[in-house]
């Protein structure tokens, strides 16, 4: 089993910065990719970016510029910076994860975090 564990949500105000974290654990073998997505209300859950093992990012359609994905592959580790943040921003932050485990070596399985949660207000 693989836990997915985020951290570095909060409170901030508009155009302030933040750092989003998110450590993998468990019976890993390989991550293959490990991503951002987030869910504001009202909306329906998005790609915010992701970033395979070959250090590769991607970014949702309307999210390239503002955020900066990155992975330490020793470290089972993906983080998200976000600057000059927006009310729009605010949403809760899912980490995920495409991970092959000790077990089932030859098959990629999906792993989701609980969730950070980042309000941006004045």
């Amino acid at each position: 089993q693989v836990q997915l564990v985020e951290s570095g949500g909060g409170l901030v105000q508009p155009g302030g910065s933040l750092t989003l974290s998110c450590a993998a654990s468990g019976s890993i073998f390989n991550i293959y990719t490990m991503g951002w997505y987030r869910l504001a209300p009202g909306k329906e859950r998005e790609l915010v970016a992701d970033i395979n093992y070959g250090l590769a990012p991607h970014y949702g359609d309307s999210h390239r510029g503002r955020f900066t994905i990155s992975r330490d592959n020793g470290k089972n580790t993906v983080t998200l910076q976000i600057n000059s943040l927006e009310p729009e921003d605010t949403a809760v932050y899912y980490c995920y994860a495409q991970v092959a485990t000790w077990e089932r070596m030859r098959v990629r399985d999906d792993y989701w975090g609980q969730g950070t949660q980042v309000t941006v207000s004045s």
